[in-house]
């Protein structure tokens, strides 16, 4: 059990039938009336953002999130296989299971399978990944105008804005949870 009062961000806990995270808190003590934790709190298997308040004295089931490391094979009409690299169980996943950040992961990369008393509702891919850039317009000898962005168009099929002096063929640094160029790799 947890209590309101000890809600720190990314703690797991069951409320009425669903999985929440917490996303951010504040404890909150006004100067006339009882203290209260002031939260915003992420489903973990819907995504829905709620904003709520608790009593710090509230307790609730901590929910145990289950993080599995697997490498993802292929994807065949509309599965996407994964494999434990440990048992070599494959698990398929559907396309609604998985996260935006997905559309940067290669075959054979490894990312975490996100589970729930068994069900799996999620994936986290890694922060960082180099990429090669297979479509963008060429950039132009004079055209140094600072912070200016052309879109392209990755190996993955994700398509991201990259500095002017990024070409096709270059491999560059993406993070994953924003979806922005880092640098040439």
């Amino acid at each position: 059990m947890i209590s309101a009062g000890d809600f720190r961000n990314g703690v797991t806990f069951e409320e009425n039938g669903n999985v929440l995270q917490v996303v951010e808190f504040q404890h909150v003590k006004p100067g006339k009336g009882a203290a209260f934790v002031r939260t915003k709190t992420k489903n973990v298997i819907t995504g829905a953002v709620t904003e709520k308040s608790y009593n710090p004295s509230d307790k609730f089931p901590t929910a145990f999130i289950e993080r599995r490391e697997m490498q993802y094979l292929y994807e065949d009409g509309g599965l996407y296989y994964f494999m434990d690299t440990e048992t070599f169980e494959q698990t398929p996943l559907n396309e609604s299971d998985l996260s935006d950040s997905f559309k940067f992961v290669k075959e054979n990369e490894m990312v975490k399978i996100l589970s729930y008393k068994g069900n799996v509702f999620g994936l986290e891919a890694p922060n960082f990944v180099v990429l090669q850039v297979t479509e963008t317009e060429p950039g132009f000898k004079g055209n140094t105008a600072t912070n200016t962005l052309k879109p392209a168009k990755l190996e993955t099929g994700a398509e991201i804005r990259v500095p002017l002096f990024i070409n096709e063929g270059d491999m560059i640094r993406v993070d994953t949870r924003t979806g922005e160029y880092m640098e040439r790799a």
